[in-house]
């Protein structure tokens, strides 16, 4: 508990456009890991624009970590098979946690992320003030995979007691 900063959670919303890894479709579901961390959507049947609206929380005591998404296809009698990865940085957010913003008018933008080189990122990703808490939406364009991309949404929780950001 005391390295612990707080809670990310992760609104895993939806896939889109992911490849096809049985005859005509996937069971997609994603794996996000941090750290020793590992967590896990519910996995969508035969669909390859799954909409998982999953929330998966993980517990930060280094922000340096990439936060690293795979999304896999539930096999039944084989090896799931894997459908693509991404990472991403929870830096340029959790400086906009810190500036401990109150009373913005919703939907105002505190700051945007650029895709670049360095970031999955397939779009501008917008850090905004949504119902009284700082947000982060985000589409990541999969590695290693011929198409798909998945939108998330992150969210920052104080936790009492925590050394916080």
């Amino acid at each position: 508990m005391e390295n612990l900063m707080g809670l990310l959670r992760i609104h895993v919303h939806r896939g889109v456009n992911l490849a096809i890894r049985d005859v005509v479709s996937s069971d997609p579901y994603v794996v996000v890991r941090m750290g020793h961390q590992k967590l896990k959507t519910r996995v969508i049947k035969k669909n390859v624009n799954p909409e998982w609206n999953d929330d998966l929380t993980l517990s930060i005591a280094d922000p340096t970590l990439p936060v690293k998404l795979t999304v896999y296809d539930k096999d039944m009698f084989s090896l799931d098979d894997k459908m693509g990865d991404a990472e991403f940085e929870i830096g340029p957010f959790l400086n906009a946690v810190k500036m401990r913003l109150q009373g913005l008018p919703n939907g105002t933008i505190i700051t945007k992320v650029q895709p670049s080189r360095q970031n999955c990122l397939s779009q501008e990703s917008c850090i905004i003030w949504s119902n009284g808490k700082v947000v982060q939406d985000m589409f990541l364009r999969l590695r290693n995979v011929e198409t798909g991309e998945v939108e998330l949404q992150l969210e920052w929780i104080d936790v009492p007691g925590s050394r916080g950001i």
